[in-house]
């Protein structure tokens, strides 16, 4: 028998009037009184569905002003959809927008009070809560002191610590780990662990790839108002930061200078494959590289491989002037080269290989081929490449 999912969005959608101009407002609200369409709409969120099963975690990624504050208001009742369905089951609590819910003029405690209140949480059991609350809080005096006194870090920790007291079925959070100072966050991400580990469902909006790979088994990265891609949490990341890299590439348009084609790349196959279409591997696996160069002096030229981030940071350069090697005579004028990783130590992302064609002398380039890679796999190491590495441990 299957468990009823405790988050259901089916064909979620949402729309505004826009009114940036003057007298949008006017026309906006002469049209709902008059039950008609507003005349000029934008549309924030567009045809999301997903869903999320007790015990799962899943995080919604995307740029500023991809609709993911608007996603977690509509699923908490916050905004209403202008069409689909956003429904929940069992206690939820939410984190949303920074002192949502806390009253500027009451003190800490008394906020407190009222928030657990919320959740059924009164009486003796909130009292017996009540030191357990304080110290996750660790504000000191200030509990006493009107939220209005505090710094966004404070509201954050009161905030956190009263969901940390009530252990809700679902967790929604957006971009609290942000906020709070780096302590904090650890304590916050101890209790995330246990709370997951419990058997507890979470929902996270984060900018921090570190903390969604951490935290969440399932990703879904949302683009412009639309679901661009939902699955485990490492192919999504990897395939929302490789377009981030691809952007920063386009955006810097850093160029190729070319030469006048004294030599010139004819074939370039990755693995095997001469087509254009990214080449996805997994994390360790072999890459072999098999160039064909045309010489129009039919003498032999020299190879350069490099290999760049998609943005274009470089990573790794390799000729055969410098290793020594000879490239493979062909027909007239044509010169063949293979060039093997085994294993290729990149860490996932994207990247792209270059081929160039070198003078004789190793001296000038002429000639750019390129393919995109894909590297896929489970890995919370930072950088660009893999390191042969061992722990040990010391014994006196």
């Amino acid at each position: 028998m299957s468990v009823a999912p405790l988050v259901e969005v089916v064909g979620l959608c949402k729309r505004y009037p826009v009114v940036g101009h003057r007298g949008d407002r006017l026309r906006a609200l002469w049209d709902v009184l008059r039950g008609r369409p507003p005349r000029r709409v934008a549309t924030v969120l567009d045809q999301v569905s997903f869903e999320v099963r007790p015990g799962e975690s899943l995080a919604i990624i995307g740029e500023n002003g991809a609709g993911k504050s608007t996603l977690l208001k509509l699923i908490t009742g916050v905004l209403t959809p202008s069409s689909g369905i956003a429904r929940t089951r069992g206690r939820v609590g939410a984190l949303l927008e920074l002192g949502a819910g806390f009253h500027p003029e009451y003190s800490g405690r008394e906020n407190v009070r009222m928030a657990a209140a919320l959740y059924g949480l009164h009486g003796r059991a909130l009292e017996e809560k009540l030191p357990e609350i304080a110290a996750f809080a660790d504000l000191g005096d200030y509990l006493d002191e009107p939220v209005k006194h505090y710094s966004s870090g404070m509201v954050v920790r009161l905030g956190f610590a009263v969901i940390a007291a009530v252990r809700p079925e679902l967790l929604i959070t957006d971009e609290v780990l942000a906020v709070g100072d780096e302590s904090f966050q650890k304590k916050c991400i101890r209790w995330l662990d246990e709370y997951l580990a419990g058997g507890g469902t979470l929902l996270l909006v984060s900018h921090s790839m570190y903390h969604v790979q951490k935290l969440c088994r399932r990703a879904l990265w949302l683009h412009r108002g639309r679901v661009e891609a939902i699955g485990e949490v490492f192919d999504v990341t990897q395939r929302y930061l490789a377009w981030h890299e691809r952007r920063q590439a386009k955006e810097a348009s850093p160029g190729i200078v070319r030469g006048d084609l004294e030599y010139s790349i004819r074939a370039l196959a990755l693995n095997g494959d001469g087509g254009d279409a990214p080449l996805a591997l997994r994390c360790g696996d072999a890459l072999v590289v098999d160039v064909t160069m045309g010489s129009r002096d039919d003498r032999a030229p020299a190879l350069l491989v490099g290999i760049v981030r998609a943005d274009g940071t470089p990573v790794y350069g390799v000729s055969t002037d410098m290793d020594g090697v000879a490239v493979r005579r062909g027909g007239v004028g044509e010169y063949h080269a293979r060039l093997v990783f085994d294993p290729l130590d990149l860490l996932p992302g994207s990247y792209r290989l270059r081929a160039h064609p070198l003078d004789p002398e190793g001296l000038r380039l002429f000639d750019t081929a390129e393919r995109a890679i894909e590297i896929r796999g489970e890995s919370r190491e930072l950088g660009l490449v893999r390191l042969p590495h061992r722990w040990e441990n010391h014994t006196a």
